[in-house]
């Protein structure tokens, strides 16, 4: 076995150093390390993105990352996303959306919704869903996700512009407005 290695990195703010195994990876130092356990573990071989993280401000599979490669770096979990027991906007459209389900990608949706947005804060649909391309959800099928994506980008202009609704959730809708009118 390796000998240990000393690893400073700020997460969410705050400065962390470690001795870990040269082979430990940073999802694993989140978590295990850390105890920053809402960062998931989904597949080890970047396929779902379960495990996405910000690394110095980039979205980032942190099952690809070694924790010694992120090094003086400053890293940003879903833990550090909202601010003074406050919701982030995009934790907030999730929940306003029900863009999640069982919650496992979540996290990791939420950050690549992060950095999406940061990159072009007015995505269209087809943006946000090819930004979204390489994290996987197993129980929503993504019209939530992508309409909580669109609202959270859109709150700060006013504007509140989602996809439409499919024929079958339309009717569903009026069907459900219908029993609750007086």
């Amino acid at each position: 076995m390796a000998s240990p290695v000393r690893v400073s990195v700020t997460v969410n703010g705050v400065n962390q150093t470690a001795e870990v195994e040269p082979r430990l990876l940073l999802v694993h130092f989140l978590r295990d390390t850390l105890g920053l356990t809402g960062t998931h573990v989904g597949c080890d071989t970047s396929n779902c993105g379960a495990c996405t993280v910000h690394l110095n401000g980039e979205a980032v599979k942190s099952c690809t990352v070694l924790a010694v490669q992120a090094d003086g770096s400053d890293v940003t979990t879903i833990e550090g996303m909202g601010q003074e027991g406050n919701l982030h906007p995009l934790q907030e459209a999730f929940w306003e959306h029900h863009g999640l389900q069982c919650g496992y990608c979540t996290p990791g949706m939420i950050m690549a919704a992060a950095d999406l947005l940061e990159r072009n804060p007015s995505p269209s649909e087809q943006q946000v869903r090819e930004g979204l391309a390489g994290n996987l959800c197993r129980c929503t099928g993504y019209h939530n996700i992508v309409k909580a994506v669109l609202s959270a980008a859109n709150a700060g202009s006013g504007r509140v512009e989602v996809p439409a609704p499919s024929r079958e959730g339309a009717e569903v809708a009026e069907a459900v407005s219908q029993e609750i009118k007086p």
